[in-house]
Parts: structure tokens; sequence; C-alpha cells
């Protein structure tokens, strides 16, 4: 009996992380892609000039 509670746990721990890191994918590229959206219209606010982000001018 201990087994097989100990078992589901493991199931469960592991079913859970999977489900976590499935929806850290979705915030990873949500984030990536407006970390690009914001170089570009940055890069277009400024002008073509160089990018502060970066500390070239």
């Amino acid at each position: 009996m201990v087994a097989l509670v100990a078992l589901v746990l493991i199931l469960a721990i592991f079913g859970g992380l999977g489900f976590a890191v499935h929806v850290l994918w979705y915030v990873l590229i949500a984030a990536i892609l407006l970390w690009l959206i914001g170089f570009f219209v940055g890069g277009v606010a400024d002008g073509g000039g160089g990018r502060r982000w970066y500390g070239r001018w």
C-alpha cells in the first residue's frame, strides 16, 4: 500500500512538473516575442541611431 501511495505521489509530481514546463515554454515564447518587438520598435524610434540598450551610440 505504501508503494502504491508513493507511486501515485511520484506520478503527480512529474505530471505537475510536465504541465509547468509546458506552460513555461509559452511564457518564454511570449517574452522573446515582446523583446524582439521592443528591440525593433526601439531602433525605429531612435531614428536609426545607436541602440541605447547596449550602450552603443
